[in-house]
């Protein structure tokens, strides 16, 4: 099977994630898209195959050669964002020219810095209703089509192969179970998302944040001195925070605050922030400054007017990973062989592989060749996902 056939299958199975429950996997979607993903990797001859009943599915292919060789991890995660909600039905723009896509649903694609540099190549791309899914089912299939070549009888010498696909990385939960005893791996790399070539291990320091306001409703005919409007008061926490520390008005290393929900009434609003940023002194001083917003906003409105709820996800992975210059050595040099510049670059995001750099198996990002994730003008080249299948290749086969 090819990586698209591969791609095509897995983007199919509905599997977005969901923050709201509490369970693992948040959404059965997952468990059905692993039980695939387990009886495909025995039916290549691997027998060390596991999905546990989190969902997480585990797998090695022994070691062929010396005895010296690394034990090498890769993973990728099964749940997709819930940017567009609802099932995928991937599309592919053969022999692409340059110029506007049109996908089914009317949506254009057009306008993008990168596009012209992908004519000529076969784009999947959505039917502009839903995400397409390759953040991370692009990671899977190149992995899975890893794993093939790996258990031919002529595959090449390697070191032993640890094999993981996660649940609920979306929603921050992905690393959250993971064995990384059962894993077994020396060091590992995350295949998640990015243009072709790109190489990351730096990444933010990462925390949610929930403000919960409870006002005082009274009738708007007998309101004055009297009434606290929730929301207006949650609207007016929103802008102490400064507007051009917001996503849409930064890039590279620049931290952000990021409102992604708010719902409210005159009695009782929330606002939900990510907050984000790769120096861990600037990020302490984000947490404190949404703290001391909500300090003020009491000492205006009353005790207990305002709270704020702080709780971190992940650390910038990088204090970790340098340590070990050899895996990302590694990785560089199976980009150039395989005819690829690398980009080392920071995540603008976050990583399963952040989480378990701390958890003792470190753990960069590799690219998976896609562009526009999460949202309905996703797309990924085939031929990108068939040369990051040939970069891991390299990058897991002995000398």
């Amino acid at each position: 099977m090819t990586v698209l056939e591969r791609f095509l299958k897995y983007v199919r199975v509905e599997t977005t994630s969901c923050e709201a429950v509490d369970c693992c996997p948040s959404t059965p979607g997952q468990k059905i898209l692993g039980a695939m993903l387990a009886e495909e990797l025995r039916g290549m001859g691997i027998a060390d195959v596991e999905m546990d009943e989190h969902g997480y599915v585990y797998a090695s292919i022994p070691a062929i050669g010396p005895a010296d060789q690394p034990a090498i991890g890769l993973i990728a995660h099964m749940d997709t964002s819930d940017g567009v909600k609802g099932p995928t039905d991937p599309q592919i723009t053969r022999h692409y020219d340059g110029g506007a896509i049109h996908l089914k649903n009317g949506t254009v694609i057009d306008g993008f810095d990168f596009l012209p540099g992908l004519a000529g190549m076969d784009l999947v791309v959505t039917a502009g209703d839903s995400v397409l899914g390759a953040d991370d089912k692009a990671g899977v299939a190149e992995i899975m089509t890893l794993c093939e070549k790996m258990t031919v009888p002529d595959a090449p010498n390697h070191g032993k192969i640890c094999i993981a696909f996660t649940p609920d990385e979306e929603i921050g939960r992905g690393a959250d179970l993971f064995d990384v005893q059962r894993f077994g791996a020396d060091f590992a790399y995350t295949v998640d998302g990015g243009a072709l070539g790109e190489l990351e291990y730096e990444c933010f320091n990462a925390a949610s944040c929930k403000v919960t306001v409870r006002g005082v409703n009274i009738h708007p005919g007998s309101a004055k001195n009297q009434m606290k409007n929730a929301s207006l008061i949650a609207m007016e926490f929103a802008g102490m925070l400064p507007a051009w520390e917001r996503p849409e008005h930064t890039e590279g290393y620049e931290g952000f605050y990021h409102l992604t929900g708010m719902q409210g009434d005159e009695e009782t609003a929330e606002l939900h922030y990510i907050l984000r940023d790769h120096d861990a002194r600037k990020f302490d001083e984000r947490k404190e400054t949404v703290q001391h917003i909500g300090t003020y906003l009491n000492a205006k409105y009353g005790e207990g007017t305002v709270s704020v709820e702080l709780r971190d996800s992940y650390r910038n992975m990088r204090e970790i990973v340098e340590q070990y210059p050899e895996i990302l050595e590694r990785a560089q040099k199976a980009f150039l062989d395989s005819g690829v510049e690398p980009v080392v670059q920071p995540i603008r995001g976050g990583t399963d592989g952040a989480r378990l750099s701390f958890m003792g198996l470190p753990c960069p990002n590799l690219s998976t060749g896609g562009y526009n994730f999460h949202g309905r003008k996703e797309l990924i080249p085939v031929q990108a996902m068939e040369k990051m299948t040939e970069v891991l290749y390299r990058l897991v086969k002995g000398e």
